[in-house]
């Protein structure tokens, strides 16, 4: 099991546990080798088209073989869905991933997930016995339990990149009661998982003592990697013509704008990034929150009536993918309350890195992953310690002294992000790392 009690000393993105010298090992080592990459998220997906697909593009280029396994939302099954499928399986045949999709099945939760495991590991043993496979990647738990029987038939070599606690979501979720058949199948499988992995990736530096004290990696030397969720740099950055293109549309002039980016409710505290508008407006009256989400924008609109707050101050909007640099350029803050719990050590929030790509100095809560040191060791943003006025209002005025030397935070703000998240300097070569290790292995 793992344990409980939180660490509280400071965090650093660092390199992780490497037993081998990579640095012996050249790139030519991943030439023409053959990895089977299973995701229980689909490419259809703004997570597949983010942290899955750049990545096996870039790994590509260095010469490893793709066949890719996803499990596709319905929607993927109708007709635009489809047409999507084929012409994305045409794309990616141009970079060397022969990508395959099976249907992801919801509801009844555990047998419907059983199922999925089932068809995944007999879809699997057909690819790998198809296209001469020598290592499974498994994005998380539910593909690391197909990955475990792929290396259990074929003797593969496996990765499990832990995406977080998925037992502990699920208890802090408040969906399962630690200890039910649910949470006790997960962790059987995930001690099995770490048992059988010749490496594992993690999402945060903090999360990483308590797997290592798992049964599973007890006693084990295992090559392991941090790779936080990169932002991809070359389309997240600061346009100043973008800024003033949008700023007009949403009649912003010089406003003091903060974003929040993302889907809402579930992990992501939407009252209480509302309760924060409400003591922002109150100290600047003309500030206005722009919300970046795909779906429940009656919610939204719903919560700033409750609070008196009028139409004129925020804008919900639902944007393409493509489009939201240049909305992230139009802000001067971004915005990101998550509920603070034991699982969420695991977690690496994508938009943090995205704000920070774009420009923008951070407003977070504490407690999730690595994103304290953010604040405290980069100087950021503002951290929020507890959920009150108080704390608002100095979260705020630090915001203030940043936006103040706005060229130069823009500046700092970008540089944290080429320092820590860049897709292509950590999050690739990273991964290209911890290939190396492993297919060097023998």
């Amino acid at each position: 099991m793992l344990a409980m009690k939180l660490d509280e000393r400071p965090l650093r993105l660092k390199r992780s546990d490497s037993p081998v010298d990579e640095t012996l090992i050249p790139d030519e080592a991943l030439e023409g080798k053959r990895v089977l990459f299973v995701s229980y998220n689909g490419m259809l997906d703004p997570l597949g088209q983010s942290q899955v697909i750049p990545y096996l593009r870039e790994l590509g280029r260095k010469g490893v073989e793709f066949t890719l396994l996803s499990f596709e939302r319905a929607g993927a099954f109708e007709a635009q869905g489809q047409r999507q499928c084929r012409q994305l399986q045409a794309e990616l045949a141009m970079d060397q991933i022969n990508w395959h999709w099976l249907p992801y099945h919801q509801r009844p939760s555990v047998p419907a997930t059983m199922y999925d495991v089932m068809m995944g590991v007999r879809y699997a043993k057909t690819l790998v016995k198809r296209n001469g496979i020598e290592m499974v990647h498994a994005r998380s738990h539910i593909p690391a339990t197909i990955a475990l029987a792929l290396k259990r038939h074929f003797g593969l070599k496996m990765i499990f990149d832990i995406r977080g606690l998925l037992a502990e979501e699920y208890v802090d979720a408040q969906h399962w009661r630690k200890g039910s058949i649910a949470y006790r199948l997960t962790k059987l499988m995930e001690r099995r998982a770490l048992k059988a992995a010749d490496g594992v990736v993690t999402l945060t530096e903090r999360i990483w003592p308590f797997i290592k004290q798992s049964d599973g990696l007890l006693n084990r030397s295992i090559i392991h990697e941090v790779i936080p969720c990169c932002a991809d740099l070359q389309l997240f950055k600061f346009d100043p013509e973008q800024r003033a293109t949008r700023r007009a549309e949403l009649g912003l002039a010089d406003r003091f704008t903060i974003v929040y980016s993302g889907s809402i409710d579930g992990w992501y505290l939407t009252e209480k990034m509302a309760d924060f508008f409400c003591q922002a407006l109150r100290e600047q009256p003309l500030a206005h929150l722009l919300w970046l989400t795909p779906s429940g924008h009656d919610r939204v609109r719903g919560l700033m009536a409750e609070r008196g707050i009028k139409g004129k101050s925020y804008t919900v909007k639902s944007v393409s993918s493509r489009d939201v640099p240049s909305y992230l350029s139009a802000c001067d803050v971004g915005l990101a309350f998550i509920k603070p719990c034991f699982s969420k050590f695991a977690s690496s929030p994508t938009k943090n890195a995205e704000y920070l790509a774009c420009g923008l100095p951070l407003i977070i809560n504490a407690g999730i992953g690595d994103s304290d040191a953010l604040i405290t060791q980069e100087n950021a943003g503002a951290l929020v310690v507890d959920f009150a006025g108080a704390e608002y209002s100095r979260a705020l005025a630090r915001i203030g002294e940043l936006v103040h030397d706005a060229e130069n935070t823009r500046r700092r703000m970008r540089a944290v992000a080429e320092r820590l998240f860049d897709l292509q300097g950590i999050g690739l070569e990273r991964y290209a790392r911890l290939y190396r290790q492993i297919l060097a292995a023998g």
